[in-house]
């Protein structure tokens, strides 16, 4: 739980957390949920005051807590003054009916809070379309009890965004406002693919993990730019690309928004557009806070989130961030698990070199060799070549030019078009 309310925080939303443990998740592991949906609720602008687990074998499918637990959060909410209740779980219309009308609280679940956050966080065209229509997927089902609960709310968390402009607006204006916001992320989707063509023949590196990993301060140390990095959730929603220049290559060093466990699949189908620069990398780092107890876990929610973006046939390195706030034991057990991994600290650039060095690596582990013969007239297929490959022998004879090196397949079906038209050109 937070420290003592302090006198800035009168202002902000009390807030209560519920979760439940059973036997397919201990007390541990769900104190450390909420942990995270502290986290949330902080990142949101509010201040937990309370946190209730409840062990149960399922969750009720009225009040997903149960009747006598229901009577104890009324008693808590009252004592406490708490004014939200936020759940670990997503909540059926008619959880959420029953447990506010029994504990006459704001009730929000954990996705209504994420899409909050990413609502107040979003800056620019594309992150707030995305947000906007995750936002009215979630509330469609939800419409009847929604529309009656945000009428009588002032704000707060979770009543960002369409929900508090159209609380008289029946499903047949959300539909047609969802057909206009996926219409409209089709055109900006199109935008983006012309802008990654003017991409094509660099190596596209891009920064991926669990919120709060250190993507964007290690993004920050590598390329010297200032992509917002703060302790909270969900720093970063849109993508950023910057160029690097490695030792012997030049890549598109991308950051992009942080994973979650259980992020809303609304959220996740919204924002494909712009993980597209996860989808079309050549290489992903995978950034872990190997400081935390709960690594393993975020490692799999990444994994998974991969996957279902169809992003796991990738070139991967596991890069554990923070290594300056692990313990020996840590580092030991991380090795062990990892041998391939990577240990640094983006925060205080220790393990930089070494992390440059094993994505230059990755980048020539698919390099074959060629050989081939070239008029010098060809001066564009020869600059190519030195550009986008490891030139290991260099002959001039008379016109020509014999040039043995290694080029990624991708780079040398771009030169073969190069030379072919080159070649028409002449």
């Amino acid at each position: 739980m937070l420290d003592d309310v302090k006198n800035s925080d009168i202002e902000r939303e009390r807030v209560m957390l519920v979760g439940l443990y059973g036997p397919t998740t201990t007390r541990f592991l769900a104190e450390e949920y909420l942990e995270e949906l502290e986290m949330l609720v902080d990142t949101a602008g509010g201040i937990t005051i309370q946190k209730e687990l409840q062990n149960r074998t399922n969750p009720d499918i009225s009040t997903y807590v149960g009747k006598g637990k229901l009577q104890e959060l009324k008693r808590l909410k009252g004592e406490l003054r708490i004014d939200t209740i936020v759940f670990d779980d997503d909540l059926s219309p008619t959880q959420i009916r029953n447990v506010e009308a029994g504990t006459d609280a704001k009730i929000l679940d954990r996705s209504a809070l994420i899409l909050d956050i990413f609502a107040g966080r979003a800056k620019t065209a594309a992150a707030k379309t995305q947000v906007e229509l995750a936002q009215l997927q979630y509330l469609l089902p939800r419409l009847t009890r929604y529309w009656t609960h945000l009428s009588r709310q002032k704000g707060g968390i979770g009543t960002k965004g369409p929900g508090e402009t159209q609380i008289e607006t029946d499903r047949r204006i959300i539909g047609q406002r969802i057909a206009t916001l996926k219409e409209k992320l089709k055109k900006l989707d199109q935008q983006r693919v012309t802008q990654r063509k003017g991409r094509e023949g660099m190596n596209r590196v891009s920064l991926v993990g669990y919120t709060n990993a250190g993507k964007s301060t290690l993004m920050n140390a590598f390329t010297e730019t200032n992509v917002l990095a703060e302790n909270r959730l969900f720093a970063t929603l849109d993508s950023t690309v910057r160029r690097y220049d490695l030792e012997n290559h030049s890549i598109l060093l991308s950051d992009t928004v942080g994973f979650i466990r259980k992020l809303p699949h609304n959220l996740i189908e919204s924002f494909k557009s712009t993980l597209d620069e996860v989808r079309e990398a050549d290489i992903l780092l995978h950034i872990v806070d190997g400081s935390s107890k709960m690594a393993q876990e975020y490692i799999e929610v990444v994994d998974s989130t991969l996957e279902e973006l169809n992003a796991t046939n990738k070139r991967t390195l596991i890069v554990f961030n923070k290594v300056d706030k692990m313990t020996a034991d840590q580092i030991a057990m991380l090795r062990g698990e990892y041998p391939e991994a990577i240990f640094v600290s983006a925060e205080q650039k220790i393990g930089l070199s070494e992390l440059e060095s094993q994505i230059e690596e990755l980048i020539e582990s698919e390099y074959e060799e060629h050989t081939l013969q070239i008029p010098v007239s060809k001066y564009k297929a020869v600059a190519f070549i030195h550009e986008n490959a490891t030139v290991n022998k260099e002959v001039y004879e008379n016109s020509d030019v014999e040039l043995t090196f290694s080029m990624a397949e991708k780079d040398f079906e771009q030169l073969s078009h190069l030379l072919n038209t080159i070649g028409a050109e002449g």
